[in-house]
């Protein structure tokens, strides 16, 4: 791939889905797009550029995208931060919302295992939700990976990434060589496509999870995401970060606490 190919792609993908390719990553781009450039019909990868600069359909674009996006994840990702929830911070929320009505966005949620994971814990809970409400909004920019995620059907190697053995016994079927979420579980989560470029219209939230994505945008779309989560968050709910990902020095809308050292965001009162 040549450089002017290179900074194409670049563009291409940030004005899509505003991720950063960081210069010198011509082989990650290669290696991802050459898959679709064969199972699109193209002789090479120079055509499947070329299509791109030309007339590229929107499932074209989209299978680009898809193929450059991370979607690394994996059950109870972190441990820690699930552990909060379950003990500290879903308590907490339940004893103040009088509404009985919980609303949870998991955003870039891939294949589904953190959405399923949230999923899971507040079915543990059910003696304490009782009559109460839930709606949970799980997202993606991906339609292959929403399709994937509302399926609930995972690899052996995937439900042995982190998910507790006392969950795959009472939430998950054996189906051939695969697992499938039960449906009582699989029917909490309502999957939809969300840009997050892209300005969002959704409810107010009571928790946000929005974990390892924003390390691949720039600054600039940081600052409009944290704007437009600080409208969506309720005034007592909490927002929640990957372990590498931070507010501070981007917005002041948040402040940030630690509950058993485990990190997490609230907004300023």
């Amino acid at each position: 791939m040549n450089n002017n190919d290179f900074e194409f792609i670049r563009k291409f993908i940030n004005d899509q889905a505003a991720i950063v390719l960081d210069p010198g990553k011509e082989y990650l781009v290669e290696s991802r797009l050459a898959p679709v450039a064969k199972e699109s019909g193209f002789s090479s990868l120079d055509e499947l550029i070329n299509e791109i600069k030309s007339r590229p359909t929107d499932e074209l674009k989209m299978k680009v995208v898809d193929s450059i996006t991370i979607n690394e994840t994996l059950f109870f990702r972190d441990t820690h931060p699930f552990e909060v929830l379950k003990k500290t911070i879903l308590p907490e929320l339940l004893s103040k919302k009088v509404n009985k009505t919980l609303n949870i966005w998991c955003a870039a949620a891939s294949s589904g295992q953190e959405p399923y994971t949230i999923a899971m814990i507040l079915k543990d809970l059910k003696e304490s939700l009782g009559n109460w409400k839930i709606n949970f909004l799980a997202s993606d920019i991906s339609d292959k990976m929403i399709t994937r995620a509302r399926s609930g059907i995972y690899n052996q190697l995937e439900v042995n990434r982190g998910l507790p053995a006392q969950y795959l016994v009472k939430y998950f079927e054996k189906n051939g060589s695969h697992w499938q979420i039960k449906e009582e579980i699989r029917t909490m989560v309502n999957f939809q496509k969300i840009n997050l470029k892209n300005p969002w219209s959704i409810s107010q939230m009571d928790l946000i999870f929005m974990r390892n994505v924003l390390i691949y945008f720039s600054v600039e779309t940081k600052k409009e995401i944290f704007k437009r989560v600080g409208a969506t968050l309720h005034p007592d709910g909490y927002f929640f970060l990957g372990g590498s990902e931070t507010t501070l020095g981007i917005s002041n809308d948040f402040e940030r606490i630690g509950i058993d050292k485990v990190p997490c965001y609230k907004l300023k009162k």
